[in-house]
């Protein structure tokens, strides 16, 4: 499709273009105006945002497609430490950190419907590699690592779409509009969560799914997700648009490095999205470690499974994402952000204070001992001491999961809010130039889109290291006992956000003095 502004004008009616493009490009997009908005934008808007969801979700799906399946590869007669598990899931979020930034920058290169395209294709890579790996047991731990990491594809479909869509929608609607894209996106992790135990033969569904008598067989969520990414590819070449004025060069694009507002977003950002794709990546080990009991597969476990309750972090969390958005739109982003990190706050508080609650569990058995049980898991019997232990801890886990939620929740209203506040914070500088309806406002404010679009790809990839170190944290190698590094690690991460509260009041809501009154951020736009 590509449409161009005739010669009668910016009242004029939408004429297709005369000159041949491959591809389907749109010459002319003025989403400001609402006339054009109106008749022509709208629709075409929507259409793109609704198969840029599909995609994002689907790459969020496999980033995150380690972080259920670690906690079954010893059901799967693999043998990792927990160490090794926390950081399997960790190497997906450093990789999808790292290419944001490149995959931001294709969007204004090779235009958003190609790079969807190219990018939901590129999870083919880890979805079958994941299928030859969890099917041979021979597997080493590094090819593990390697593979895993090229999950991390995944995660940088969330910059590339989220750049794209925000040339679509004008302004007033960003905040809506990205929050939407985003949660479409985001609750791909609680849904891979939810349907791989399914999927492969575990439990699911708060027990209601029984496991299956034939074991786990991982390959088959690959191959589940390996053909919907052949859907996605499919859908963004026949439905999805390129827009022309959402080509920049790279140097002017990279420009945003040099605002320090980008960085002060960035910072924001890894105290949101970080933990909200971190405590993601982490949670289903968490249960898993301190309320599960299995040394083999054979043996019933006792406790609580994680393949019940781990996906509601993520879904909790992308539902409030876009009515973080909602409330950024008509309140402010910072307000709205400061109002999530205190709740953040206190979420972890009261995660600590549970964790006060459990009762240690004995370690698990050793290599001998697992030896045994294998050879004979039918004369097994669970000690006194970790019998006492888990039922202990079972009755604690309803206050620890409640606290877990309510942080998850705070992460969705911040994520909607801060990318709120991205366009908002170049919109205004945008504002400062020139008067309203001048050339000089105009090209200004195009290029504030172009601006916020490239931050977008900056923050997002810096915000992403937090869903890094935060499984690193939990599973830190210079703490033995699993229970202690995960009440330091939530000690860490309590700090962390009154550190965040207090930027976002100092730099956008604190009242400026009166001489710096036009440099400040500060007000219900922001």
């Amino acid at each position: 499709m590509t449409l161009t502004t005739p010669t009668g004008g910016a009242e004029a009616a939408i004429a297709p273009a005369k000159r041949h493009r491959t591809g389907r490009w749109i010459d002319d997009w003025r989403p400001e105006d609402e006339k054009f908005w109106a008749e022509t934008g709208a629709p075409i808007a929507k259409r793109n945002l609704i198969w840029s969801i599909f995609a994002e979700h689907l790459g969020f799906s496999v980033w995150l497609i380690w972080s259920v399946s670690s906690a079954f590869l010893l059901a799967s007669g693999f043998e990792f430490t927990p160490q090794q598990l926390f950081f399997l899931v960790a190497i997906p979020n450093l990789v999808g950190s790292l290419i944001r930034v490149p995959y931001t920058l294709a969007v204004g290169k090779f235009g958003g419907r190609n790079w969807t395209m190219f990018s939901a294709a590129m999870l083919l890579v880890p979805t079958l590699g994941f299928a030859y790996a969890v099917t041979n047991p021979s597997t080493p731990y590094w090819a593990f690592c390697v593979i895993a990491a090229t999950a991390g594809f995944g995660g940088g479909n969330f910059s590339s779409s989220m750049a794209n869509i925000n040339f679509f929608y004008p302004s007033r609607l960003k905040g809506a509009a990205l929050g939407l894209n985003a949660a479409g996106g985001n609750i791909g992790v609680a849904l891979i969560q939810f349907f791989l135990p399914i999927i492969v033969g575990g439990a699911g569904i708060f027990g209601l799914v029984k496991a299956s008598e034939g074991g786990i067989n991982l390959e088959r969520a690959a191959w589940v997700y390996a053909g919907l990414a052949i859907v996605a590819t499919v859908a963004a070449y026949f439905f999805m648009d390129n827009l022309s004025n959402a080509k920049t060069d790279t140097r002017s694009q990279l420009s945003v490095l040099k605002s320090k507002q980008t960085w002060v977003m960035s910072f924001l950002y890894i105290g949101t999205f970080g933990s909200f794709i971190g405590y993601s990546a982490a949670m289903p080990l968490l249960i898993k470690i301190n309320f599960w009991r299995q040394p083999v597969p054979d043996v019933v476990g006792i406790g609580i499974n994680f393949a019940f309750f781990a996906f509601l972090g993520a879904l909790v969390g992308s539902l409030s994402r876009p009515l973080g958005g909602y409330l950024a739109d008509r309140f402010g982003g910072a307000r709205i952000t400061l109002i999530a990190f205190g709740g953040m706050i206190l979420g972890t508080l009261g995660v600590l204070w549970t964790l006060s609650l459990l009762t240690q569990l004995p370690p698990p058995p050793d290599a001998e001992t697992l030896a045994a049980i294998k050879a004979d898991p039918a004369a097994f019997q669970f000690p006194d001491a970790v019998v006492t232990a888990v039922d202990a801890n079972t009755d604690v886990f309803p206050l620890f999961l409640g606290m877990f939620l309510l942080i998850f929740f705070f992460t969705g209203i911040g994520n909607g809010s801060t990318y709120k506040m991205i366009p908002a914070i170049f919109k205004t500088e945008a504002d400062r130039i020139g008067t309203p309806g001048s050339p000089e406002r105009e090209a200004a404010m195009l290029n504030s889109t172009k601006r916020a679009s490239a931050a977008v790809g900056i923050i997002g990839a810096v915000g992403a290291m937090g869903g890094f170190l935060i499984p690193i944290t939990f599973g830190s190698p210079w703490i033995t006992d699993p229970l202690s590094a995960t009440k330091t690690a939530f000690m860490v991460f309590t700090a962390f956000y009154v550190v965040c509260a207090a930027v976002t009041f100092l730099v956008y809501l604190r009242k400026p003095h009166p001489a710096k009154a036009h440099a400040s951020y500060s007000g219900v736009g922001i």
